[in-house]
């Protein structure tokens, strides 16, 4: 689940007038999200389910839309009623519209939109009906809209507090503003508001109409939890698998990568045994199988995490991007083979010699040259890999180290024993 932190400030400002101002203080309702945060989504409904129904509204509604919709969809139907009794029908509603969207994008974490009025209306009339909403909601901006509800412009604060009362919006808001669409992806926008660090952005849709609001520490929770979440989803694990998982669910979650890893080393088995014969006849072959294997795996794990960083940050947008950085990991493999295959070509010219083989020049060389082979594979492999699977759909991270894995077994055995075959027999 993704985790979620507030400031106190927005804690604050959305108390809930009916329910007791003692509940929970500001800090005792971040600790509650954050404690929330690091289960899984049917043990945080559990402890939601025991929490008070002023403390659930609090929680709630301070939460990251995207979590707190996570936990709810884990709470039994005849519970659910009583859970939401106290969460506003525009935030429902707006809950509602956000699971619309696909996971990851910008309008999953969309807030309802408040303050917003008509770009016509009067300054007074603003202020009159801004006094009514921060009794319950937490208001930085206000957004001017026209006839059709299309955003047209922002009001500061403290334009609004020194305007004169009898001007309208239009003739104080700042026109123009920037604003986000609920179909982007996260990790996409990040390079857009990294240099603006608004507190609050706007969503709107293709037509400009607002769709709702996004707080800005929430799109940086949000890249955090996705950087973090990589490292599990190279190697199958999900990333809603926390600490607190029952074990039956992460076997749900983890055994079926396994069961695709395990048809993969099939293919990488494959390979040896076609050269049976080979290792066979030269058994010291066998010794150095996985010394090319963890060599180039390790070269494609460095490209893959390189590639995976590009990705994330928008450093590889398109083709030619994705071009450059192929013919560099593809050169970095080729160098970092060589001045690798010549110290393991060194280590087989004495192991060899030591076992009184006449073939210890030419067994250094091939391990030498399936080195240097094998490793530039791997970088190209790295690179290729996340970008056929973003290409595809798919979240690029996601098994990623499970292809690689059987791309490099198969280049550096294969090399090794399809040389010696080759040369030697």
């Amino acid at each position: 689940m993704e985790q979620a932190t507030v400031s106190p400030d927005t804690l604050q400002s959305r108390k809930v007038p009916s329910m007791r101002e003692d509940i929970l203080s500001p800090l005792e309702v971040q600790k509650a999200i954050q404690d929330l945060s690091v289960l899984y989504s049917g043990l945080a409904a559990e402890r939601l389910l025991g929490m008070d129904p002023g403390t659930r509204v609090l929680v709630l509604r301070a939460m990251s839309p995207t979590v707190a919709h996570e936990i709810i969809s884990q709470i039994p139907t005849d519970q659910l009623e009583l859970v939401l009794s106290g969460i506003p029908e525009h935030v429902r509603r707006q809950w509602e519209i956000n699971q619309s969207y696909p996971e990851g994008s910008v309008g999953r974490l969309m807030d309802a939109p408040v303050a917003v009025f008509p770009a016509d209306m009067a300054v007074d009339a603003v202020k009159s009906a801004l006094r009514e909403i921060v009794r319950s909601e937490f208001v930085t901006y206000a957004y001017a809209v026209d006839q059709g509800q299309r955003l047209v412009g922002v009001v500061v604060m403290r334009d609004l507090l020194f305007a004169e009362g009898s001007h309208k919006l239009e003739e104080i808001m700042l026109r123009d503003p920037f604003y986000l669409l609920p179909e982007q992806d996260v990790m996409d926008v990040m390079k857009d508001v990294v240099l603006r660090h608004y507190p609050v952005y706007p969503v709107c849709d293709g037509e400009g109409r607002i769709k709702g609001l996004v707080r800005g520490f929430r799109l940086f929770e949000s890249q955090a939890f996705e950087i973090t979440a990589q490292a599990g989803t190279m190697v199958g694990v999900d990333r809603e698998e926390h600490t607190s998982t029952p074990w039956w669910r992460s076997f749900l979650y983890r055994h079926p990568w396994l069961q695709l890893n395990l048809l993969t080393a099939f293919v990488a088995g494959a390979v040896v045994s076609i050269f049976q014969d080979t290792i066979d006849k030269m058994v010291i072959l066998a010794a150095f199988l996985p010394v090319l294997a963890g060599q180039s795996g390790n070269t494609g794990c460095q490209a893959l995490a390189v590639t995976l960083r590009g990705l994330t940050l928008g450093e590889i947008k398109g083709g030619s991007d994705a071009k450059k950085n192929l013919i560099k990991e593809a050169l970095l493999g080729f160098l970092n083979g060589a001045l690798v295959g010549l110290s393991a070509g060194v280590g087989m010219y004495f192991l060899a010699k030591s076992q009184g083989n006449p073939d210890a020049l030419l067994l250094s060389v091939i391990v030498v040259i399936a080195m240097i082979g094998s490793c530039l594979i791997s970088g190209v492999s790295g690179t290729i890999v996340p970008l056929v699977l973003k290409r595809m759909g798919a979240d690029p991270a996601t098994a990623s180290s499970i292809f690689l894995t059987t791309a490099t077994d198969v280049a550096s055995m294969g090399m090794l024993l399809g040389l010696a075959t080759w040369v030697l027999i």
